[in-house]
This record gives C-alpha cells, sequence and structure tokens, in this order.
C-alpha cells in the first residue's frame, strides 16, 4: 500500500488549475505540431496528453488521435471533450504496432524511465512510423532548480523534490532512441524563456508542490525564500516573471 508521504510526494494535476498557469504549454506548440506533419486520417497516438486541447487539435485536423494521460483529472476533463483518452502511464504503454505516429508535448519529462518509455513508443509504432515529441532538455528550469536545491540544503529537505525530470542532452536522447529502434531524423535544443502571466508563485505551486509540502508548517516561508533566490535571475524591473525554458524537439523514424 502506498503510504501517505509518498502520496504528498506525488505529482498531482487539476485541469482548471493547469489551465490558469500553465496554458502556455499548449499555446507555445506549434513547433513541435509542425514537426507532426499530420495526414488527414492517419491514427495518432498523444502521450501524456494532460487537458486534451493538443488532442482535440489533432482530431480537428482528421486524425483519428488516441491520448494517454496518468492523470484521473485530466482524462475525465479529455472524455468530456468526447476524446478518445484512456487512464495509462507512458512508462507502461501497452500497445502494439497499430500507429502512424506517437506524439508527446510538454510531457515526457516527467517520465524518468526514458528507455520504458522509449520501447513503448517503439512498439506502438507501424514501420515506418514516426515519432515526434517536445520536452524539458538539458538545462530547463536550471535556476528554478538551483534555487529549490538550496532552500532543500538549507532546511535538511529532500533534494530529489526539487528535479523530479528528466532532461536529456541531444545526444543522450538520441543514443536512448537509437539504442530502441527509432532513427533519429533530427533533433534541437531550444531555449525558450517564458513570461509567466500568473507569476513564479503559481508556477510553483503547480509544477512543484510537493517540494513545498514536504516542509509541513514551513511550506510557505520555504516557498517565500525560494521566490526571493530567484527574483534577480527570473524578475524584471516592472515584475515581469520569465522562466528559464530549454525545449528538446525530436522526430525519429520506427526502422
Amino acid at each position: 500500500m502506498t503510504s501517505s508521504i509518498d502520496d504528498a510526494r506525488r505529482q498531482t494535476w487539476s485541469a482548471g488549475t493547469y489551465d490558469t498557469h500553465a496554458r502556455f504549454v499548449s499555446d507555445l506548440a506549434g513547433g513541435v505540431v509542425e514537426w507532426l506533419a499530420l495526414k488527414p486520417g492517419e491514427r495518432i497516438l498523444d502521450v501524456g496528453c494532460g487537458d486534451g486541447v493538443l488532442t482535440a487539435e489533432l482530431k480537428a485536423a482528421g486524425a483519428d488521435v488516441v491520448g494517454v494521460d496518468s492523470s484521473p483529472d485530466f482524462v475525465a476533463a479529455c472524455v468530456a471533450k468526447g476524446l478518445d483518452v484512456r487512464l495509462m502511464d507512458g512508462q507502461s504503454l501497452s500497445f502494439g504496432p497499430e500507429f502512424d505516429a506517437v506524439f508527446s508535448n510538454a510531457a515526457l519529462h516527467w517520465m524518468q524511465d526514458a528507455e520504458a518509455v522509449a520501447k513503448g513508443v517503439s512498439n506502438a509504432l507501424k514501420p515506418g512510423g514516426r515519432f515526434v515529441a517536445e520536452f524539458g532538455g538539458h538545462g530547463n528550469v536550471a535556476a528554478i532548480v538551483t534555487a529549490m536545491r538550496a532552500i532543500a540544503m538549507k532546511r535538511g529537505g529532500d533534494l530529489s523534490l526539487a528535479h523530479p525530470w528528466y532532461f536529456p542532452a541531444p545526444e543522450v536522447y538520441r543514443e536512448l532512441l537509437e539504442a530502441n529502434g527509432l532513427a533519429v531524423k533530427r533533433i534541437a535544443l531550444i531555449p525558450r524563456p517564458v513570461v509567466l502571466k500568473t507569476g513564479i508563485e503559481g508556477w510553483l505551486m503547480l509544477f512543484r508542490k510537493p517540494f513545498f509540502q514536504q516542509f509541513e508548517n514551513e511550506a510557505e516561508s520555504a516557498l517565500a525564500e525560494t521566490i526571493e533566490l530567484l527574483r534577480p535571475a527570473l524578475c524584471d524591473a516592472q515584475g515581469n516573471w520569465t522562466a528559464d525554458y530549454v525545449r528538446l524537439r525530436v522526430e525519429a523514424v520506427r526502422t
């Protein structure tokens, strides 16, 4: 049985909160959708589809889309929109070779068992099918991670909760994909500073709430200290916050 401590440390999602603080995630997905080069009638698997905004766009463009996500709240929101979305961990994909393409945006960095993801993607693709994805790459949110690690070290917290992500360098990810039957056609590391319209506090509490919860009754003061550490690097003179995003975009083909 999973303990209450483990539950508290698990990242959870709310479709409504995500829409408020992270709508930029799908709004900035034009580049990776362009790389997908969808053709009407293709069968597409959307891994880590979130609240289904891009899933719906792919469907509207003529694709037969199946989405998967590990968040019950996101899956419920997608099903309510009439989308074929299933509750499934991207690290445990159970599809055979039935898809023309596997697509993913801003999700794979949450899946630390990247080899399991690659195997599942490879198994899900028809021979010659393509894998197109974008997610956090090496250096993504480096300032934010460094600030949280500093707070954890000062307060005796769990350092792993400051960096629960997989942010690979391009050549590292290329090697992993090619070891699992996916030939990389193109791969790029893309710096993408993102203005946070609702500020850094909203971002931290959406994406790293478990980090601050570990401090229990001192969570608010830990959050305030983190924000002050980040202010010189990420906040301008007018009070606008910008997250130091770096994305990894890839297109590969099932050999």
